[in-house]
């Protein structure tokens, strides 16, 4: 596996990346590849949130609050994530079309939560109720806090595994999801929309970052390469997907 690094990326341009990683990868260009990345704020909805009678208000929520709203490819509800979070997308190969979906969401879930458990994190794999974005392949923090979100996407030839990890500054997070689940008519509790300093004060996004470097020794995710120069022409046709 190799990992790959961006700079200077927007939030919109950062989801595209990844949707034009996923082609390299599709196209034999690339490799097994991974890459993780600290985001600005970022609301990120589901495609079920269009069709809301709420959905313009939620956009406008999200700006108001500092988040730019975004549209996903992948599965899901709205998900705010921010500075204090990680995200990794992971791509691979694949000659099975929406095949193992199930299996990777829990194998992944069961490995993330080993991860964090290795640094002191009470991580559990289930999801919360009341819980925003919900999945039942969430992980939590004492049953208390969702502290990853995931979502793959599935196409001929690969597949795309994107996680959020929410570490610290919980305050941000929560105050966004409040209006913006308001403004969508979802109902969900706000006390499972925090981050993992919540319970464990002493973790920093640093080292949970590490953590998953650990996990992922074999990609070298300390020493990335940078994107092709065909990535990056690739990008702008990518991007009115995920604007809003």
């Amino acid at each position: 596996m190799s990992a790959v690094a961006t700079t200077g990326l927007s939030p919109i341009e950062e989801l595209a990346f990844a949707r034009v990683l996923l082609d390299s990868v599709k196209h034999g260009r690339r490799g097994a590849t991974l890459r993780m990345y600290r985001p600005a704020p970022t609301v990120a909805f589901g495609a079920r949130d269009r069709f809301l009678p709420g959905f313009p208000s939620a956009v406008e929520a999200a700006r108001d609050h500092g988040f730019t709203p975004a549209l996903r490819s992948l599965g899901g509800r709205a998900a705010a994530y921010h500075r204090g979070s990680l995200v990794i997308d992971h791509i691979e190969p694949s000659d099975a079309f929406i095949k193992d979906t199930t299996a990777r969401f829990t194998g992944f879930g069961q490995d993330y939560v080993e991860v964090l458990r290795g640094i002191g994190i009470d991580a559990r794999l289930g999801e919360i109720p009341g819980e925003y974005c919900p999945g039942e392949h969430s992980v939590n923090v004492a049953g208390r806090i969702k502290a990853i979100g995931t979502a793959q996407r599935v196409v001929s030839g690969a597949w795309l595994f994107s996680s959020s990890v929410i570490v610290d500054d919980p305050d941000p997070i929560r105050a966004v999801l409040t209006d913006v689940e308001a403004a969508l008519g979802i109902e969900w509790d706000p006390a499972t929309g925090g981050s993992i300093s919540e319970v464990h004060p002493e973790i920093t996004t640093d080292a949970v970052t590490e953590a998953f470097a650990s996990y992922y020794s074999s990609a070298d995710p300390h020493t990335p390469g940078e994107p092709t120069a065909d990535e990056l022409a690739a990008l702008p046709e990518k991007i009115g997907t995920h604007v809003l």
